[in-house]
């Protein structure tokens, strides 16, 4: 008997269901909407996946991206788990990178050793330098000759599963390990002799740029529904295509959608800041939208389609940040709260986003020359605000304003705070109006003012500031 898995009865999904049929009609780029029988289906289920070992398909990997990982430390740590008969093996990205010919910034460790019988290794071996804080969920950190950080983790699986909370249990089996990792190309482990050990054809899908869950996807979702993004994340990392989902993938997410709402939202935000530094970012982030995802992102539910579309058609190319992106959905001040709130951003995310809301529809004169007083007469860190500033040019898609701001160097005003100390103003708020006051009266000048110029006005510059900004009457203060 024969089954279809590429129902997808939304109207969202009509364009990538249609391409799906057609690829169906080809009979080509197999795992795509294909009819698939009931045993080609059961073969990757939960229960064949936990419950039945399976022999590894193997490769030798020699490259000198996989020779380079070999630094006196980690040989040293080889050394030790030999020495105990315990084995060791890179686990996970650092993987997934050699094979794609990366040299990986760091890597992943995995043993069937306890965090017990580590400690004790590390204990005979003087390592006094080490932590146990990740204990309980099989991981022990290291620091060897205090200079690399290791972090080593027991073989585990998870027993009860409920949402993103799992409870673990140690084993010493490889291929019960790779079954509860998340996607097929993360789930590889490699030998320090060059071996990769692949339980679920992640070689094959990395070679195809094709992102599948390790066993059923729907069972992977469940167990961290974090999953749904780190799926949409390594699409944009591995996939050549911004278009080419297997169709069933994305209708178990849709289906599944709703269990974001135990994630926290700064969690959902970290993915959802990687993905959209990646490839794809526009394509992936409507398709987020189209399965439902936009209320766990803290987007209203009209989100402003056309502003998202003007920003993807003008500045694509340009380097935007995540916060860029995401104020193109946003309307107004209330919904960007919203979105901050939920996503939980930082200060910097924060002020960047309530910025571009509020100056990206001001059309300036001279755009440039304002933008320019603005970084000369802050008040805030400098490189913060020319940060904002040239996101802005980029969200407008206005490419020669933004090259020449990049390209301007701030001009530092000619008097500062020791000059005025000289005067007999001491540091402190007075000082600083007396400043601002000099700093304007220079940028209105175009820069010209000399020092002398600035404090040959002192006096009078002093008296405007005495009178916006009246001394408080010492028994007034007293009272306060």
């Amino acid at each position: 008997m024969k089954l279809t898995f590429c129902a997808l009865h939304s109207r969202l999904f009509a364009p990538m269901l249609q391409k799906c049929n057609q690829k169906r009609k080809l009979h080509h780029l197999p795992f795509k909407c294909r009819l698939i029988t009931f045993q080609q289906r059961t073969k990757f289920s939960s229960q064949a996946v936990t419950t039945k070992t399976r022999i590894p398909t193997t490769i030798k990997l020699n490259t000198p991206e996989f020779q380079a990982i070999f630094t006196p430390e980690i040989k040293n740590l080889i050394e030790i788990f030999e020495k105990h008969n315990h084995e060791l093996r890179i686990v996970g990205g650092a993987v997934r990178d050699l094979l794609m010919q990366k040299q990986p910034i760091d890597f992943d460790l995995a043993s069937p050793a306890t965090p017990e019988q580590m400690k004790r290794m590390f204990w005979d071996q003087e390592f006094s330098t080490f932590k146990d804080t990740g204990e309980t969920h099989g991981t022990v950190s290291v620091r060897l000759y205090d200079r690399v950080n290791f972090e080593i983790s027991t073989l585990r699986i998870f027993v009860v599963e409920n949402g993103c909370r799992s409870k673990l249990k140690f084993t010493t089996d490889w291929f019960l390990d790779a079954s509860r990792r998340d996607l097929t190309i993360n789930s590889m482990f490699l030998g320090f002799d060059g071996t990769v050990y692949d339980y679920f054809n992640g070689i094959g899908d990395l070679e195809n740029r094709r992102i599948r869950f390790v066993g059923n996807a729907m069972d992977r979702i469940r167990e961290d529904y974090l999953r749904i993004f780190r799926y949409f994340r390594f699409y944009g990392q591995i996939a050549k295509q911004s278009n080419d989902h297997d169709c069933e993938i994305l209708e178990t997410i849709k289906h599944n959608i709703g269990g974001l709402s135990v994630i926290a939202g700064e969690r959902i935000w970290t993915e959802v800041k990687k993905i959209l530094s990646g490839n794809f970012k526009f394509d992936l982030l409507k398709l987020m939208l189209e399965v439902g995802a936009g209320p766990y992102l803290g987007l209203p539910n009209d989100v402003n389609t056309k502003e998202f579309e003007m920003l993807r058609e003008r500045a694509a190319h340009l380097s935007l940040h995540p916060v860029t992106i995401m104020t193109s959905l946003l309307k107004n001040e209330a919904e960007m709260l919203i979105f901050n709130q939920q996503m939980k951003l930082s200060n910097y995310e924060k002020e960047l986003g309530y910025f571009l809301i509020n100056q990206r529809d001001i059309q300036h004169e001279n755009p440039l020359k304002s933008y320019k007083e603005s970084v000369v007469l802050r008040i805030e860190n400098e490189q913060h605000l020319r940060e904002r500033i040239e996101q802005l040019l980029s969200y407008r898609g206005e490419e020669k304003l933004l090259a020449e701001f990049k390209n301007w160097e701030t001009p530092r005003p000619p008097v500062s705070g020791h000059d005025l100390v000289a005067r007999g103003i001491p540091f402190g708020k007075r000082m600083s109006y007396i400043l601002m006051a000099m700093k304007k009266r220079w940028v209105q000048s175009s820069y010209t003012l000399t020092q002398r110029d600035l404090l040959d006005s002192f006096e009078e510059i002093v008296a405007q500031v005495n009178e916006q900004y009246p001394k408080p009457n010492p028994k007034e203060k007293k009272a306060k």
